[in-house]
């Protein structure tokens, strides 16, 4: 629409001035407007370069910009020509301020005093440090000392599809300095409140798991980013080391906030069982937000920002009508989102305004939206604690209602219940006496099937199991397992000479020695007659095994009492290991028997380990 006017004005060139004045920088002037001084030129398909702009005919056609510092969204480049001069009291050293903070592009052409020019390009194009020559949140850039007989030109081109907005002004560094503190004091009081007020919400949201305080607590989050980007200080504290990013920029920030509102409307005012209309246009806004951020990302930031436009007359409209309906049902907490929505969308408005170049950008609409999010956190804030009050209300009177029901339901039943009280008891009484029995069995019929009835011992049945648990164990730890076979010599004879009384007491009595010499990460089993095994594990089984087995050897052969004799009994043992000796169980238990045999073939009375050839799968035991 303005390229369109800023044409009809052009065709009516021969009655306007040709150029602007040129600004007098007085000694005083720090901080003063250009923009009543400075000239525009449109440049369709973006063909002028800066030395083609130096044509006589180009520059005829640059018009007055009369004080605006805006043009709107506008798909084509914008050149802006400045001419600067001071009095002679001014000093020669003055700095140029861009206000335009969320500017995609912009370039700046100074004279360099050789009759060319020096380009420097800023913008969300270029890092932070890259894009100013002094770190202000907004662009800063250096002019030449100006002179006070001859004006000094120069040029800055903006290129923004989503709008163009240029305040200039210009300062002396010390002044914009000072007046920096000050922005920076009340720019940073604000990002404390809505920050002190995004954490008190967040931890009643950890607290309550409610998703009203989720969708604050984002739409919070989306808000202060935007006021971040919007003042500059995000891009110069937060992601200054490089362009900015489509994720970052003035389409997605807002759309993140915009799509964080519209849920947070949805489930405080709960417009889905309330107003359903409203609740559907804003779904349909929801999608609106998403095809924006996607406009953007693929390069459409143009189309991207039209959408915002659009967003006016579905996510607004919806808003307050839902919080207007809701309100006239009685719900309280709708009157504060209407108050809160309500000085947000002034500020939006405003903000809209400023995109398509309506309003001019200023001071006290530069700051609006920031205190607008403001005390809109503070309302929305004060929504969502009234909406917890109400619904705690409505808990204590649903409760309450329960109870008067179940006190009512409980006098007509109390009869029947005490009648069914009793016969509940007994046969939970039942219950529990036969899971008693059937506990007691299982207890006895594990031990039957595990354990020696004689020695209660672990039994073979047992051993295998567990064997096979460690070989699982120690291929994953890439660990060693150890299987010592020990086999009593001479027993028979102490039953033949002494009955098989003293031979099962010599039994029990050298199980519970094995028991106690055994580790307790190690298992001892009797695999039957006289014959036991030991299993050993851990990192250091084949270094142990020589300490296990001769403690064993002295141990089990120590006298056994038996009605005044002494029952004396030697062992002799066979050792063998995995990996070195078998992978298997079968294999294990084959090269451990081998051993065994060679012991007792030796002399008995000792303990031999399988050498270092593995038993093949095929050889007898």
């Amino acid at each position: 629409m303005h390229a369109i006017l800023l044409a009809l004005l052009l065709c009516l060139g021969t009655f306007l001035p040709a150029h602007a004045d040129t600004a007098l920088i007085g000694a005083h002037d720090s901080g003063r407007s250009l923009n009543a001084h400075v000239e525009l030129l449109i440049d369709p398909g973006a063909e002028l370069s800066i030395d083609e702009l130096q044509d006589p005919d180009v520059q005829a056609r640059f018009l007055p910009a009369e004080g605006k510092a805006s043009v709107g969204q506008s798909p084509h480049p914008w050149w802006i020509r400045v001419s600067l001069q001071r009095d002679s009291d001014a000093p020669p050293q003055w700095w140029l301020e861009v206000g335009s903070v969320t500017l995609k592009d912009l370039r700046i052409y100074l004279p360099d005093g050789n009759g060319g020019w020096t380009e420097r390009q800023s913008g969300e194009l270029v890092g932070f440090n890259e894009g100013r020559d002094h770190a202000y949140r907004r662009m800063l850039f250096r002019l030449p000392p100006l002179g006070d007989s001859q004006p000094v030109t120069f040029y800055l081109r903006s290129h923004d599809p989503a709008g163009n907005s240029f305040p200039l002004k210009v300062w002396q560094l010390d002044a914009l300095q000072e007046q920096a503190v000050g922005e920076n004091l009340f720019l940073g009081l604000i990002y404390g409140v809505i920050l002190a007020m995004l954490l008190y919400n967040l931890f009643i949201f950890l607290s309550l798991r409610d998703s009203a305080y989720f969708w604050y607590v984002v739409t919070t989050t989306g808000a202060l980013l935007m006021i971040l980007a919007m003042t500059g200080h995000g891009f110069q504290y937060l992601w200054p080391n490089g362009p900015v990013p489509f994720w970052l920029d003035r389409i997605s920030i807002p759309a993140l906030w915009g799509f964080s509102a519209c849920r947070f409307t949805q489930t405080l005012l709960q417009t889905r069982q309330f107003v359903p209309w409203a609740h559907r246009l804003l779904t349909f806004a929801l999608i609106l937000y998403v095809t924006a951020v996607l406009l953007n990302a693929f390069g459409w930031r143009a189309f991207g920002a039209w959408v915002f436009v659009a967003l006016a007359l579905t996510a607004i409209p919806a808003s307050l009508w839902a919080s207007f309906r809701r309100w006239r049902q009685g719900y309280f907490p709708a009157l504060l989102y209407l108050l809160g929505f309500g000085v947000i969308l002034a500020s939006v408005n405003l903000l809209l305004l400023r995109a398509t170049g309506i309003v001019q950008p200023a001071n006290w609409n530069a700051y609006l939206f920031p205190l607008a999010v403001t005390a809109e956190s503070i309302l929305f804030s004060f929504a969502l604690a009234y909406r917890i009050q109400i619904l705690k209300q409505e808990r204590a009177a649903a409760l309450e209602h329960a109870d008067q029901e179940k006190s009512a339901r409980l006098m007509q039943v109390q009869a029947s219940a005490e009648q069914l009280s009793l016969a509940v008891e007994l046969r939970t009484a039942e219950l529990a006496e036969a899971n008693r029995h059937l506990s007691e069995r299982e207890v006895e019929l594990k031990q039957v099937a595990f354990h020696d009835p004689l020695t209660e011992l672990p039994n073979r049945r047992y051993l295998i199991e567990r064997v096979e648990m460690a070989l699982s164990d120690a291929r994953r730890r890439h660990e060693s397992i150890g299987l010592l076979l020990i086999d009593l010599d001479h027993f028979k004879p102490i039953n033949d000479r002494h009955g098989h009384d003293a031979g099962d007491l010599l039994l029990r009595s050298l199980s519970q020695r094995l028991r106690d010499l055994v580790r307790s990460s190690d298992m001892a089993a009797r695999l039957g007659g006289d014959e036991f095994a030991v299993l050993l594990t851990g990192p250091n089984v084949e270094q142990d095994a020589a300490q296990i087995a001769e403690r064993l050897l002295h141990e089990l052969s120590q006298p056994v009492p038996y009605r005044g004799i002494s029952l004396t009994v030697t062992i002799s043992i066979g050792a063998a290991f995995f990996p070195r000796h078998a992978e298997g169980f079968s294999q294990l238990y084959k090269a451990a028997d081998e051993a065994l045999y060679r012991a007792k073939h030796q002399g008995r009375g000792n303990w031999v380990q399988q050498d270092e050839q593995r038993l093949p799968d095929d050889q007898p035991t």
